[in-house]
Formats: structure tokens, sequence, C-alpha cells
């Protein structure tokens, strides 16, 4: 069984798949978008299968498409911002070394803009965001192997943050 070189959590625009390539391409490992997974396996946008089937068909996909990924891919791992919400998945990452992307509102509205196509951000996205964010955060902090602060910082210098949190060296080094 292969398991991910690191997982990342966050809320929507905390940068894990921006962060999350730079950081496999560093590694010279590969990249993984569980919300990808899900797209390819329903066969349709995120959106839609809110809209078509509902948000708990949506989180079924979901804790199916983290399983696979956590055991099955041994490179750098993004995980959707709700994953974390699901016990399954909580159990699954307590073995895995995991970051939690932190982001500040002002810098999430900035990266994704409030109007982006996300399902649980499309009434009042603000309020909700951080309705979201008080459920989560917690969340995130308790399979967090580290936490690292994004608030003014390049993906790179996050990536640079992720690495030296986990202690781990690019091949360049």
């Amino acid at each position: 069984m292969t398991s991910p070189v690191i997982v990342l959590v966050g809320p929507p625009g905390s940068g894990k798949s921006t962060v999350g390539r730079a950081l496999a391409e560093r590694l010279g490992v590969g990249f993984r978008d569980t919300d990808a997974d899900i797209e390819a396996l329903a066969g349709k946008p995120i959106p839609e299968i809110f809209i078509d089937e509902g948000e708990p068909h949506f989180r079924e996909l979901e804790v199916r498409a983290v399983r696979e990924a956590a055991t099955g891919h041994d490179g750098v791992l993004a995980l959707g911002g709700g994953a974390v919400m699901a016990e399954a998945t909580r159990a699954l990452l307590r073995e895995l070394p995991v970051v939690f992307l932190e982001v500040p509102l002002g810098d999430a509205v900035k990266r994704v803009g409030l109007d982006a196509p996300r399902p649980l951000l499309a009434v009042n996205p603000r309020a909700r965001w951080r309705e979201l964010m008080e459920a989560r955060r917690p969340l995130y902090l308790e399979v967090a192997t580290a936490v690292v602060d994004t608030a003014g910082r390049t993906p790179e210098q996050v990536a640079d943050a992720v690495l030296e949190a986990l202690e781990l060296k690019t091949p360049h080094e």
C-alpha cells in the first residue's frame, strides 16, 4: 500500500491545489486532487453533483475518492475543503503527514473570488465561509501534523513553509 508524502487540507482559497502542484514538482512526485477525482468519477463538475444529487451524495463520493487516494497515491494529495467532515476520512488522515493551510477570509476572497462556482458559498459567501471555518477549523487541526499560515505569502513561500514544517528536503538539497 502506498501513501501520500504530503496531504494538504484547508478551506476554499487556501491554495491547496496551487501549493500542492509546486510541492509535487519540487519533490519530483505526482500531484492528485480529490475534487478532480470526484469530477472524473461522476462525469460532471462538483456544482452539478450538488444540484443534481445533493451534498450527501457528493460527500459519499468524496469519502471514496479520499480513501482511494490516501491508500494508492505516493505523491502530494490535496483534499476538498469539506473532506475532513467525515470521520472515516479523519481516521485515514491520522497516519499521514497532513498540513493545514490556514488562510484569512480576505486572502481567500482574493484567491477564489466569491462568485466562483462553489456550491456551499453560493448564498452570502462571506458569512457562509466564516460558518464553514468555525465548523471545520477544529477538524483541520485534529488531522494536521503541521499548520502553515498562508497570509501574505506566495505559493512558493507556502511550499517552502510546508517542506520546512514537515522537515522534508527537495531532491536538489
